[in-house]
C-alpha cells in the first residue's frame, strides 16, 4: 500500500477511532465531537484490555474532547468534572488529582498517563546489524529475561495481548537489543524496545523498530507506540521511526490492598 504522509496518518487514525470505541463504549464521532463524555464501561468484542476485570474507568483524547468510559456509580461526579472544560485539559495534573481524590472511596487511584503515536510517514533504513526474527512461540526462551521488559511480556506470557513478533539485533552472538509487539487487539500490535545499555545511543533503538514497523504495516496491521510522557528518548524514537503523536491514554487501577 502507498501512502503520502497525510494520507497514511489519515488511514491510521480512522482506524484508531474504531478501536477506540470498542475500549471507550462509543461512536467513532464521539471521539470527535465538540462535548466531552462519559460512557458506561463494557467488556467490547475487540477491545483493548489491560486488566482482566471490566473497566472503572478509562480516558482518553485524540486533542479535542475527551471520553471517559466508567462504571455508572462516577457518572454523575464525572459529568460535572467534565463539563464546561475543554478535554485535554482533563490531563492535566489538577484535574487528574480530583479523579484520583474520586476514585480512592472506590479502592482505586489513577495510573500513568500514555502517550501514543501512529505511523505518519514511511521510514526505511540499510542494513547496518544482523537481526534475527522470531515469532509467536519462537519468542518463549526469553520470557522471565529482565533485560526485556519492554519488548516483550515480563515476566511471563500475556495471554490476553500475546507477543507475536520479536526482532533482535545482534554483535556476533551477543544480542545488542530487542523490538517487540504485543496483539493488544485483533490487528493491533504495541511496539516496545529494549537496548541493553552498553549499545545505548547508536542508533539501534530506531534501527529495530523501524523494522518491526514496517514489517506490522506490510501484514496489514496497525503498529503503534506508547511512552510516559516524561520518557523523551523513547518518544524521540517514535518520531525517529515515522510516528506521529496520534492521542493520550489513561485509566483507574487499584489500589494494592484495597
Amino acid at each position: 500500500m502507498s501512502y503520502n504522509t497525510v494520507s497514511m496518518f489519515q488511514y491510521y487514525t480512522e482506524r484508531l477511532l474504531k478501536q477506540l470505541s470498542l475500549d471507550l463504549n462509543c461512536s467513532p464521532e464521539d471521539l470527535c465531537a465538540k462535548e466531552n463524555m462519559v460512557t458506561v464501561s463494557a467488556f467490547n468484542e475487540g477491545r483493548r484490555s489491560y486488566s482482566p476485570d471490566k473497566p472503572f474507568l478509562e480516558m482518553a483524547t485524540l486533542g479535542g474532547n475527551t471520553v471517559i468510559t466508567a462504571d455508572a456509580c462516577l457518572h454523575d461526579a464525572l459529568r460535572e468534572l467534565v463539563k464546561d472544560k475543554e478535554g485535554h485539559w482533563l490531563f492535566e495534573l489538577h484535574n487528574l488529582i480530583k479523579l484520583n481524590d474520586l476514585l480512592k472511596a472506590y479502592g482505586y487511584q489513577m495510573a500513568p498517563t500514555h502517550h501514543m503515536f501512529l505511523p505518519c510517514r514511511d521510514v526505511r533504513v540499510e542494513e547496518r546489524w544482523p537481526v534475527r526474527w522470531l515469532y509467536d512461540d519462537e519468542i518463549t526462551p526469553f520470557y522471565g529475561d529482565p533485560r526485556f521488559p519492554n519488548a516483550i511480556a515480563y515476566p511471563e506470557p500475556c495471554p490476553a495481548r500475546p507477543d507475536r513478533i520479536v526482532v533482535i539485533a545482534l554483535d556476533g552472538d551477543t544480542i545488542m537489543g530487542m523490538a517487540g509487539c504485543s496483539e493488544d487487539a485483533p490487528h493491533w500490535q504495541q511496539i516496545g524496545i529494549d537496548v541493553l545499555p552498553e549499545y545505548r545511543s547508536k542508533g539501534i533503538g530506531s534501527y529495530l523498530v523501524t523494522l518491526l514497523k514496517n514489517k506490522i504495516m506490510e501484514m496489514g496491521d496497525v503498529p503503534f507506540y506508547g511512552t510516559a510522557a516524561a520518557n523523551t528518548r523513547s518518544q524521540n524514537i517514535a518520531i525517529n521511526c515515522g510516528f506521529k503523536p496520534a492521542w493520550v491514554e489513561t485509566e483507574a487501577m487499584k489500589i494494592e490492598g484495597r
